[in-house]
């Protein structure tokens, strides 16, 4: 019987076709048959290296061009072999990496003076998950108004000084990335009518 084993490959997201998944039957007699099944559209290299001993180790990579939404998705190496009762088969999680995408939630139009406790979100992807979330305004020094924790940003009650822009930006080893929002004051609560 052939030893089995599959393996993930980290890559970072790219334009060229890479080996994302290796997976290899080590010293089979007869030599195994991989296969590979997914639907993340790569294809695969097959080699094959006879042992002193007439045994024979067949190894192969898969390999595709991985984007952002490849990053978890799932592939599976399926080994075939006269003395296995049943097919050997181990489903890999594709592991990509990629610079961060952000975006700011929360602000609703409707910031009155004296509102308490409005939240801005700062929302974050990327692998490996960004590892620095920064908040600016963009009229320099932070209002006193305002409280940052993490991603979140509260502000603890609304007033003319957070009528500004306020700048996400976050940081993982492969990039950074910014979103901002322009938070405008309004003089009094909107009143929604029926």
């Amino acid at each position: 019987k052939p030893k089995n084993s599959a393996n993930v490959v980290t890559v970072q997201a790219e334009t060229k076709s890479v080996v994302v998944a290796t997976c290899e039957a080590m010293d089979g007699k007869p030599a195994a048959t991989i296969k590979w099944l997914g639907s993340v559209g790569g294809n695969h290299t097959t080699n094959t290296t006879n042992g002193p001993d007439g045994t024979v180790t067949v190894r192969s990579e898969y390999r595709l061009v991985p984007t952002a939404a490849d990053n978890g998705r799932e592939v599976t190496c399926m080994v075939e072999q006269k003395t296995q009762e049943r097919p050997w088969a181990h489903t890999v999680q594709l592991s990509v990496e990629y610079p961060p995408s952000v975006s700011i939630e929360g602000y609703d139009n409707n910031w009155y003076v004296g509102r308490s406790d409005a939240v801005l979100l700062c929302m974050a992807s990327g692998n490996p998950v960004p590892t620095t979330i920064t908040w600016t305004a963009a009229s320099g020094a932070m209002p006193d108004t305002v409280e940052v924790s993490g991603n979140k940003l509260t502000v603890r009650k609304v007033d003319d000084a957070v009528n500004t822009t306020f700048i996400c930006e976050v940081k993982n080893k492969h990039g950074a990335s910014r979103h901002q929002i322009t938070t405008i004051v309004i003089g009094h609560k909107t009143v929604a009518s029926d």
